[in-house]
């Protein structure tokens, strides 16, 4: 937990202990949970804060970083072989704030490449594995993030949401993770997938955790186009979110949509999820059931949005200025086709393929173009559902089942592609979520997805949180995994 870690530091425990006792477990584990480490600039940072120790919100605390998320000096690959070797010369601004505030960075993460998956078995690194269970997956695309944080192998880390990248691999792995509102948290320094729908977030074993690093990251970015200005003012060391923890569920009316139950969703999981808002209820809150009927458009609207942005943002990676090279130069043509025919693996040219389909001429109004309007629909539904007359917050399940076996579902893409279909409708809303273990299924954690307004993550962290402290399972751990 990040709040004793915080105190132990500050009473004196070692920070180069503490950093040096996680690289000693990753190095023993078999997840393949990372694939860079920063041992070396870990280890020294933490001797010059046992030297003279510093302020910040996270101060001396090690934490792992999803690698599409610039890293000053630290591989940053996307598990692309396309950018195998690429060092970026500036962090991002998420990795700013955290050295601002005291955090060590340990490592970059497996990822789904360039976050295109589910499972995080694209990497071309090899799959992660599930901590609760290592023939399974770790859920994507933030698998390596989630698994390091399960095993013990990270206090926390940073992952990225373009349609349930976080609040997937939290679900599988049993801890908690924010997709925050879009335009909460700068997305300057992320390796674009799709712009329109992907933000940085936290994973950790707590809420209380997550709340913190969240306080860290959250803030207006002027680098960033998309980012919210309406906390333009920024105060370092200053607590948001943390303070709402305390303010329980009482009073508030969670809206429960009928589409998020029934055909498809494991029994198990459906079942931990309405005890879990009997459990809320029990605790103050009053449940309704709502509407989402544009629901069942979700996952077409979405995967045609995120890979036409996928095939342009993917257009930039060429081998030419950095990354991956091959041997002799060819004519311009011959050598970049070459080159991301060799660098990009079958998921991700599968997505630049149809991306580039659905913008070509002809067909931009027939998909493209009437998938943006789809997505205005659900805009429109959540707005409506979470409207002054109707619930302060939406629950459903965060997966439609628990964590699958290792190669089982990865040459059917479309079976990949239905597990988000309780989470990409969130991020074409643009409205904050959070997944918090509810339960376990064979053995395997099972997610509760919490939805608020947007801007509103104070409530999704005070309903979490209730929740959390009221039910055991934020403090089951995986067996040790060596």
């Amino acid at each position: 937990m990040l709040r004793e870690l915080k105190e132990g530091l500050a009473a004196g425990a070692s920070a180069e202990e503490v950093v040096s006792a996680i690289f000693e477990k990753i190095k023993r584990s078999r997840l393949n949970a990372y694939n860079c480490l920063s041992e070396e600039s870990a280890l020294e940072r933490a001797k010059n804060f046992d030297k003279k120790p510093w302020g910040g919100l996270l101060a001396g605390v090690p934490i792992a970083i999803k690698s599409s998320i610039s890293t000053k000096g630290i591989e940053t690959n996307c598990s692309s072989r396309i950018l195998s070797g690429y060092i970026p010369p500036y962090d991002a601004h998420v990795i700013e704030r955290l050295k601002e505030e005291g955090a060590i960075i340990i490592g970059k993460t497996n990822m789904d490449e360039f976050a295109m998956g589910t499972s995080t078995e694209t990497s071309c690194l090899g799959p992660t594995r599930n901590p609760w269970d290592t023939d399974r997956v770790p859920g994507g695309s933030s698998g390596g993030s989630a698994a390091a944080v399960a095993a013990g192998e990270a206090p926390a880390a940073l992952g990225s949401d373009t349609g349930g990248s976080i609040r997937c691999p939290a679900s599988f792995c049993g801890i908690v993770g924010i997709k925050p509102t879009y335009g909460l948290v700068s997305r300057y320094g992320l390796v674009s997938y799709a712009n329109s729908l992907e933000q940085i977030g936290p994973l950790a074993l707590t809420v209380e955790d997550a709340a913190l690093v969240l306080d860290v990251i959250a803030g207006h970015d002027p680098r960033d186009s998309t980012s919210a200005e309406q906390d333009r003012v920024f105060l370092p060391h200053t607590e948001r979110y943390l303070p709402s923890l305390t303010n329980g569920v009482k009073g508030l009316t969670l809206g429960v949509p009928e589409e998020y139950f029934g055909e498809g969703v494991d029994p198990e999981v459906e079942k931990a999820v309405w005890d879990a808002i009997s459990k809320l209820e029990d605790l103050g809150a009053a449940w309704k059931m709502v509407s989402l009927p544009h629901t069942k458009y979700a996952l077409a609207a979405y995967y045609i949005i995120a890979m036409s942005e996928a095939s342009s943002n993917l257009a930039r990676f060429d081998g030419l200025r950095y990354g991956l090279r091959l041997g002799a130069d060819q004519d311009w043509h011959t050598t970049f086709s070459e080159i991301r025919a060799a660098g990009f693996g079958p998921e991700v040219k599968r997505r630049i393929l149809l991306g580039t389909y659905a913008l070509s001429a002809g067909y931009y109004g027939r998909y493209y173009l009437k998938a943006l309007k789809v997505r205005t629909l659900i805009k429109e539904d959540f707005e409506r559902a979470l409207s002054a007359g109707g619930a302060d917050l939406l629950v459903t399940p965060t997966m439609p089942f628990p964590a699958f076996k290792i190669g089982e579902r990865i040459e059917d893409p479309l079976s990949l592609y239905m597990a988000d279909v309780f989470t990409v409708p969130i991020n074409l809303a643009g409205v904050p979520a959070i997944s918090v273990p509810c339960g376990f299924a064979g053995g395997l954690p099972i997610g509760l997805q919490i939805i608020g307004r947007h801007f509103d993550e104070a409530s999704i962290l005070r309903a979490a949180k209730a929740y959390e402290d009221a039910t055991p399972y934020h403090e089951a751990v995986p067996k040790e995994v060596v």
